[in-house]
């Protein structure tokens, strides 16, 4: 087993800088590549000719593939670094989405289903690798900088859904728009990748100053919390991401520009939430915080689901979409607070947390073809309770140590 890695900034400014701006383009390229698939999803449900049921077990597809890989990818990053991971990941994603383009565009199930496992794959690898080298940074600047790196995945996701719009509105085959974005992404992910930090092995010094063996993260009782708050966000966001332009078009009878809109207004108000995030992190602290998320991200889905009037409706999307911002990047930083273990932990916590945020959304797809697709929102709130009672093990360890 190699030793561990550790990051060393000799040149702290430039080196810092190139890799704040490196990991924030590798988020951004990652968002852009989900949210063009998200925004294209009416077109696979008519293309493909599926029911919520059946679309929402083909996306199980992408479940399955980050959830096999997510476990090992930190044990991967540890061997080969993050920006060789990152390398990795997007070449899996952006491979997959083609091959899923072509499955779907020939009205292939088999051949999209596989598209979408690999894209999975890659997705879950890529998202690791990313976070681990965001943590990095961020304890390399000594403030909390990680849900603006999440925004970064945001802004991508508005370009995403901003593009899906467009090419939908003008009617550019799914086939020329997937496959476009997966070669963007792919280039830019692995130029990106180049400027990440330098790392220097630091296994002997540990194992000099008799460092006993860790156990496993997966035994960890905080991670795991960690984990389960994460789990509850990532739930509450993904489930916006799968569902909610198409509860807005079979709900409300909305076009499909408007229901697609509706998601890329979510897309703001999350990417806002990330922005303003770390304002409030620094003065309050983690935990109060993420306790007024989960109450806004709770009442913004009932306002979206009851509301009847599109502008209520759009004030719902807007609260959902800011009380999900800061959950799963702030989840990302508590596993990473020690730098011993932080691959391992922040793998750890994804699995769990993407484990919701891919799994959960397309399970709800059966529920939707039985109460209706708007209907079946209402239970992404009720998680905001299990949210809300563990967001005290995000504290970082300087507050837990003075509590």
């Amino acid at each position: 087993m190699p030793p561990a890695v550790v990051r060393t900034f000799d040149r702290p400014d430039l080196t810092l800088q190139r890799a704040r701006n490196a990991v924030a383009l590798t988020f951004a390229l990652n968002g852009l590549v989900f949210a063009s698939l998200v925004s294209r999803l009416p077109d696979v449900r008519e293309r493909l000719a599926l029911s919520n049921g059946s679309l929402g077990l083909l996306l199980l597809a992408v479940a399955a593939g980050s959830l096999v890989a997510l476990p090992s990818t930190g044990h991967v990053i540890n061997r080969i670094g993050a920006g060789a991971t990152v390398r990795l990941g997007a070449g899996l994603d952006t491979c997959g989405l083609g091959l899923a383009a072509l499955g779907i565009s020939s009205g292939s199930v088999p051949i999209t289903a596989a598209g979408l496992l690999v894209h999975g794959t890659g997705t879950g690898v890529w998202d690791v690798a990313m976070n681990v080298e965001a943590a990095e940074v961020e304890r390399g600047l000594a403030r909390t900088i990680m849900p603006r790196f999440h925004a970064g995945w945001s802004l991508g996701s508005i370009v995403g859904a901003g593009a899906g719009v467009a090419v939908v509105a003008l009617g550019v085959p799914l086939l020329v728009h997937w496959v476009a974005v997966a070669c963007l992404a792919w280039a830019l992910a692995w130029a990106s990748a180049a400027r990440f930090a330098p790392a220097r092995a630091a296994g002997a010094d540990e194992t000099a100053r008799g460092t006993p063996a860790r156990r496993s993260a997966w035994t960890e009782p905080r991670t795991l919390a960690i984990g389960l708050m994460v789990l509850c966000f990532a739930m509450v966001e993904g489930t916006a991401n799968d569902w909610l332009s198409l509860a807005l078009i079979d709900g409300y009878g909305v076009e499909t520009w408007v229901g697609v809109s509706g998601f890329a207004l979510f897309v703001v108000a999350m990417t806002t939430g990330r922005l303003l995030g770390p304002l409030l992190l620094d003065r309050w602290g983690r935990s109060p915080v993420l306790l007024g998320c989960a109450a806004l991200a709770g009442a913004g889905t009932l306002a979206t689901v009851l509301g009847g009037s599109l502008v209520v409706v759009a004030a719902g999307i807007v609260a959902w979409g800011l009380g999900a911002s800061l959950g799963f990047p702030v989840g990302m930083s508590a596993a990473a607070d020690d730098p011993r273990g932080a691959a391992l932990r922040v793998s750890v916590v994804s699995t769990i947390g993407y484990g919701a945020f891919l799994a959960g959304p397309p399970l709800l797809g059966r529920l939707a073809d039985r109460v209706g697709t708007l209907e079946v929102l209402l239970v992404v709130g009720v998680l905001m309770v299990p949210a809300a009672l563990s967001v005290g093990a995000t504290r970082d360890r300087a507050a837990r140590a003075a509590s």
